[in-house]
């Protein structure tokens, strides 16, 4: 079985933020979306998102209360070398969200980019559900992004579940109430286009 922490750990220390599948110079859907859900006072959480450029992209936009959670640190030391001064005004999380300590109640809105599709496992799936509807507060924001049907079957040497919106809005079910979803083509480092769904939901 893979270690997933020793696995993210090692792709980051070999390749460079901007060298892996899903590095983006702006997070743009991301940003539209988180934008469209809350205003600059949010608690945001972005899961996954390590070495992304999203948090410099909110801190532009004027959002101050955001917390950003990667499995592997070294990802984290990229985006906080990257901020300079700025990544004190950021908090930052080394965990696995599937076993993380998180506050009950305390995100406006939850952002993954790219992490639930590793989940292959309908135990860690539904963990992580469980974290969402523990940390999420009542009507906030849930927004997932995951490899669309159209999407690779594997990412970084390791399996991935590709869904369409409906179904990756079931395995999140009834609490959360499916607001939008589209579909964006990633365009890789190396020239390799990928299907991503996103799906924003509001949590009931």
């Amino acid at each position: 079985m893979v270690d997933r922490q020793q696995h993210w750990e090692r792709v980051y220390r070999s390749r460079t933020a901007d060298q892996v599948g899903w590095f983006q110079p702006h997070a743009v859907s991301s940003l539209r979306l988180i934008e469209d859900s809350a205003g600059t006072e949010a608690s945001i959480i972005d899961v996954g998102g390590g070495a992304s450029v999203l948090v410099d992209d909110l801190l532009d936009a004027g959002y101050r209360n955001l917390t950003v959670l990667d499995l592997a640190e070294p990802a984290l030391a990229a985006s906080r070398a990257r901020l300079g001064a700025r990544a004190a005004s950021v908090q930052w999380i080394a965990a696995d969200i599937t076993r993380a300590e998180l506050p009950a109640a305390q995100y406006d809105v939850w952002h993954d980019r790219a992490v639930f599709h590793f989940l292959t496992d309908p135990a860690d799936r539904a963990r992580y559900v469980a974290q969402v509807l523990k940390s999420v507060k009542p009507g906030g924001h849930v927004i997932v992004a995951t490899f669309g049907p159209g999407g690779p079957l594997q990412c970084s040497g390791l399996d991935v579940v590709r869904y369409a919106p409906d179904a990756l809005h079931a395995e999140f079910g009834t609490p959360f109430r499916l607001l939008r979803h589209e579909t964006e083509i990633h365009l890789t480092p190396a020239g390799h286009r990928q299907e991503f769904v996103y799906c924003a939901c509001v949590r009931t």
